[in-house]
């Protein structure tokens, strides 16, 4: 059944929905902040985007891990910065030195 949010959602907002859905460290609330889908949404959105494996995969993942839920969630800071981020623009990453 597709609902009255669903239709306000772009491709792209999907497609960034199930990458942060993925995400071990992406908790839903951030997801509700930015996107305004409860967790409970992004369940369903996921169902309906995603083959019946890949959906099974996913939501054994996220079942139960803290760092999906803010309020379980042992780590202070949410955000997640890989070591790499600073050197990487414009999709290229500079060169080592």
């Amino acid at each position: 059944m597709i609902t009255l949010k669903d239709l306000l959602l772009s491709e792209q907002d999907i497609d960034r929905i199930i990458e942060m859905a993925w995400e071990d460290r992406t908790p839903f609330d951030a997801i509700l902040v930015q996107f305004g889908l409860k967790e409970q949404e992004v369940i369903e959105l996921m169902r309906r985007e995603m083959k019946a494996s890949s959906w099974r995969m996913w939501r054994e993942r996220v079942q139960g891990r803290a760092t999906k839920h803010r309020a379980k969630s042992l780590v202070d800071d949410v955000r997640f910065k890989c070591t790499l981020q600073r050197k990487i623009s414009f999709n290229k990453i500079s060169k080592r030195k």
